[in-house]
């Protein structure tokens, strides 16, 4: 897993889960690699309520006629403070159970002035 990048906020990363600290309104990004050959897609689980996904894209790395893996960005902001807890289960098409899973808790703050 990926979650470098100037506008990544990971405080702390213990294995279970994953702490990254935000403000209000101020994006973040978190990048994961997918193997598409192997028809894996990473799918996030978020109370809309308290964070709002801006943008997911994927970029591909490698691809030929047998490969196409690369990074997916998603990029949330959080709109109301508090404690918010973004779940990513990494699915295959035709599993009825996740091949792995990523728990991210966004703590996100007042601006000031709000």
């Amino acid at each position: 897993m990926n979650t470098s990048g100037e506008d990544s906020n990971l405080v702390s990363d213990s294995g279970d889960c994953r702490v990254m600290a935000t403000a209000v309104d101020r994006p973040f990004v978190i990048r994961l690699w997918e193997d598409r050959t192997r028809g894996e897609q990473w799918v996030p689980s978020y109370d809309a309520q308290g964070l709002a996904l801006l943008n997911d894209e994927f970029l591909c790395i490698a691809s030929n006629n047998a490969v196409e893996s690369g990074q997916r960005t998603f990029e949330f902001k959080a709109v109301t403070p508090g404690v918010h807890h973004l779940i990513f289960e990494k699915r295959m098409g035709w599993k009825f159970t996740a091949e792995d899973r990523r728990v991210f808790r966004v703590e996100a703050a007042s601006l000031q002035g709000n």
